[in-house]
């Protein structure tokens, strides 16, 4: 009778590892390519594609047509690939050297090529995180995670991000099941070389795909300070001191490996790219800020409702709903919590996850209020623990669901709030992508021959325009309109925004004569563009009516 229960459970766990997946896959893939490209993802197609930012046409007008030659796959080495890379991003190349590959093997549109590995990769971390919590605690709190996962619409949201979270993700993930591995270990006074070893290597080959996992290496060795120090008067002297010694051994292998990159990564800490994460001083109470963007980033994690650009009665309804929500989640998870540390067989497990995640949450505050860099305001980068966050949750429903099973029944309204939120992310409604490229596109779209300019002073603004570039080819090619394709020119600014009127008077101008110009300016103040702009063929008047700012100024001219 026993082994017959032992098989349903396992059959149940393994259902539910399966559910997971299928929700998961769905979700990742639903309507993957159908959000505009934003900037940072411009940057990841350019490198991925084996192009660099010195074939973007500067100082020119180009139809926006030309954009699909552009980006076009041009095959290179992964080598070449790292030297564009260290030369014109902040950013290691791993990421971009496997995309390169995977865009050379899987067929479809592009831009759902470029999404696609990270969507793969965000399958995958659903199996991984099962099988971090199966070895932390049991099948069953694996199971709960994976659901968790599945239906995180922050997960989903990074899931469809053509960039380098979800992948990064996968060796958080392999990192943590490692160090839980090496804990139980130590619980018997033993160490396996082979364990040690893969640690080592995962977390030194994770440095090539995202700096970021600097931070959560430093983290999983708080966690084993931590350990060692609860450890010693449970350990003979001789064991203790000589797991000092792996532990050394381990942080000068993953340097070793890490070394040869080093250089050109202090060369990026002190990149100009970085300079918009600046702490803003302006107001005393600038100091909470951080405090409530971090507590956003945890929220959105497990739930996220339309409170972007929406009519103040949502905000306010989506607002009310997401903390009622929240505030349910943490008391359960803390009174989850509070059994697994109690619980003999779970508080070690539990130990080193809660202190990987504070040794996260203590090096974020560190770069927020000792460097100065308010990394709080991009949710995004709290991918580097969400495994482990995404862990503790699942393992909290399942040790209430164990320890009450006639009281508290399986999560489902976790399920269903964070399935309802994913509709919502795979729809547009939350996480907006940055500056919002298709709504400019719809602002500037119209029947009259276009011409957009736009004012850059490095790569990221280079980024930038093509994004704005692209999300209007897409408009045109959805509502074609006689006069299309527009025409879009970047033109630096470098000597000031003087020195660019002029030389956008100068530039020629393929016929159809300009009849609409925008000029979308970053940096400028809505009363600092001119009344009239000149261009090579013509006069244009400031439309007082076309005005807007979505992160950045831009301005519709009438030309005659």
């Amino acid at each position: 009778m026993q082994a017959n229960v032992s098989i349903d459970v396992s059959l149940a766990q393994l259902l539910g590892l399966f559910t997971a997946l299928l929700i998961g896959a769905v979700l990742r893939f639903w309507n993957l390519d159908a959000k505009p490209l934003w900037m940072d993802e411009v940057i990841t197609a350019i490198f991925s594609m084996g192009r660099n930012y010195f074939e973007v046409p500067l100082e020119q007008f180009f139809s926006v047509s030309a954009l699909d030659q552009l980006f076009q796959l041009k095959p290179t080495t992964c080598a070449n690939i790292a030297q564009t890379v260290s030369v014109q991003s902040v950013h290691p190349p791993l990421f971009f050297c496997w995309l390169h590959q995977w865009l050379q093997w899987v067929p479809g549109d592009w831009v759902w090529q470029l999404r696609s590995l990270s969507a793969i990769a965000g399958i995958a971390a659903i199996a991984l995180v099962y099988g971090l919590n199966q070895a932390a605690f049991s099948p069953g709190a694996g199971a709960i995670a994976g659901l968790v996962m599945s239906v995180s619409p922050f997960a989903v949201y990074l899931s469809q991000e053509a960039r380098h979270y979800t992948i990064p993700m996968l060796f958080v993930i392999v990192s943590l099941m490692g160090l839980i591995r090496i804990q139980q270990d130590l619980l018997q006074q033993k160490r396996s070389l082979n364990v040690w070893m893969g640690w080592t290597v995962v977390n030194g080959v994770g440095f090539y795909v995202h700096y970021f996992l600097v931070l959560a290496i430093s983290a999983q060795f708080f966690a084993l300070l931590v350990l060692q120090i609860q450890l010693k008067s449970r350990q003979s002297l001789k064991f203790w001191w000589r797991t000092w010694s792996a532990i050394a051994f381990a942080g000068l292998g993953i340097f070793a490996i890490c070394l040869p990159w080093i250089p050109t990564f202090i060369s990026h800490i002190s990149r100009p790219e970085t300079d918009w994460l600046e702490t803003a001083q302006a107001n005393w109470w600038s100091f909470l800020v951080p405090l409530y963007q971090f507590a956003a980033g945890w929220l959105v994690m497990v739930v996220s409702f339309p409170v972007e650009y929406q009519p103040i009665w949502i905000i306010v309804l989506s607002g009310v709903a997401m903390l009622l929500f929240a505030g349910w989640v943490i008391w359960c998870v803390l009174k989850g919590l509070k059994l697994l540390w109690n619980d003999p067989k779970t508080h070690w497990e539990t130990l080193m996850l809660m202190s990987f995640v504070i040794g996260v949450m203590l090096e974020f505050f560190a770069i927020v209020y000792i460097l100065g860099k308010d990394i709080t305001q991009v949710p995004r980068y709290n991918f580097i623990y969400y495994p482990a966050v995404c862990a503790l949750i699942g393992a909290s429903f399942w040790q209430l669901n164990r320890v009450q099973p006639s009281k508290f029944e399986a999560p489902f309204l976790l399920y269903f709030v964070g399935g309802l939120s994913c509709i919502f992310v795979v729809s547009n409604l939350v996480f907006l992508k940055p500056y919002m490229p298709d709504r400019v596109a719809q602002n500037i779209s119209s029947a009259n021959c276009s011409a957009i300019v736009m004012s850059y002073k490095d790569f990221q603004d280079i980024a930038l325009g093509l994004g704005f570039a692209l999300a209007i080819q897409t408009d045109e090619k959805q509502h074609p309109q006689p006069c299309q394709p527009s025409r879009f020119a970047l033109i630096s600014r470098t000597q000031g925004y003087d020195s660019f009127w002029r030389k956008l008077a100068t530039l020629k101008v393929q016929a159809p004569p300009v009849q609409k110009l925008w000029a979308i300016a970053p940096g400028l103040r809505m009363r600092e563009f001119p009344a009239q702009v000149k261009l090579q063929n013509g006069i244009c008047d400031r439309n007082s009516a076309q005005q807007y700012r979505i992160g950045i100024p831009y301005v519709g001219y009438d030309c005659r």
